[in-house]
Formats: structure tokens, C-alpha cells, sequence
């Protein structure tokens, strides 16, 4: 018996797909990074590129600072924090080497680190208004580290570098 027929057809091949092109899928990455960045610059995250200065230079160029939303760091001047109930506002002023920034901060809670009895550093966000006071939306106050309240107290530090003897 002569058999013509083969006894085991191979199955057409059909093509494998390679999925999409490489120059498609480096464009998809360098799409989301631009995304990425661009909602850290203009996003939520923004607040990380804020302008952060001292308030004698703010105090000596406004001009530089006008319609930005920056931070400044000065000392809180002793006796200037004022409380306002109705509406709530806190008034106060910080200064650094002779320049003073009037502050105005709209809220009715500050942190309790935020005192007027003894000497603290504070960081303000928001804008410098046109009359040379800031309009802060942000209060962030520093308080000199417990070594430094036990100086100005006139406590010895508990381990005098200046008379340390080598070991």
C-alpha cells in the first residue's frame, strides 16, 4: 500500500509577534518622566523649589522677591507677637542683622514651639505684600537646643570641649 498522504502535517508558522517598536517604548519612558517632573514643579511637591532666604536679604531687595512664594528665616523679636481673635491672625516680627520683616500669619493655631519668652528662630512661607510686610502661610519655629538654653541660663555644658583632655 503506497501511502501519498504525509502522516504528519506541520502547522503553518505565523509570524511571532515583537511587540511595539523600541523608539515607541523609549518615548512612553521619557513621556512619564517629563510628566513626572512636571507635576513635582507645579504639583503638590513644588513647595521643595520655594525660594528660602534671610529676611536682611529679603529686607534689602524686595524688588527680587515680589509675586513669589518664598521662606524666610529670621530671629522672633521679644514682645512683637500680637494675637487678633476675630478674624484669627498672629502679628509678630523677625529680624537678622538689623533688617525687620513685619509678619502676618492668618490662622488661630501656631505650634507650641512658637513662644515669646525666650529667643527662637522662625521660618515663614508665603509672599511679601507690596507694603513690605509678608503674608505668611506657613509657620515653622526653631528652638534653640536644649544646650543653648542651659548656656543662656549659665549651666555648664555636659562635656567641655574647650578643657577636654585627649584620651
Amino acid at each position: 500500500m503506497e501511502h501519498n498522504a504525509p502522516t504528519d502535517p506541520k502547522p503553518p508558522v505565523e509570524p511571532v509577534s515583537e511587540g511595539a517598536p523600541p523608539w515607541l517604548k523609549i518615548g512612553i519612558v521619557f513621556g512619564a518622566l517629563c510628566a513626572g517632573v512636571g507635576l513635582l514643579l507645579w504639583g503638590d511637591a513644588g513647595d521643595a523649589f520655594v525660594y528660602s532666604k534671610l529676611v536682611n536679604e529679603v529686607v534689602d531687595s524686595p524688588q527680587e522677591f515680589a509675586g513669589r512664594t518664598l521662606r524666610v528665616e529670621g530671629d522672633l523679636r521679644r514682645g512683637s507677637v500680637e494675637f487678633r481673635e476675630e478674624p484669627c491672625e498672629w502679628r509678630f516680627v523677625i529680624e537678622r542683622n538689623g533688617a525687620e520683616l513685619p509678619i502676618s500669619f492668618p490662622e488661630c493655631v501656631v505650634p507650641d514651639t512658637f513662644r515669646d519668652d525666650y529667643g527662637i528662630i522662625v521660618t515663614v512661607q508665603g509672599q511679601l505684600q507690596d507694603d513690605g510686610s509678608f503674608h505668611a502661610t506657613e509657620l515653622i519655629p526653631r528652638c534653640p537646643s536644649k544646650y543653648e538654653e542651659k548656656l543662656q541660663a549659665g549651666e555648664n555644658m555636659p562635656i567641655d570641649l574647650e578643657h577636654r583632655t585627649p584620651s
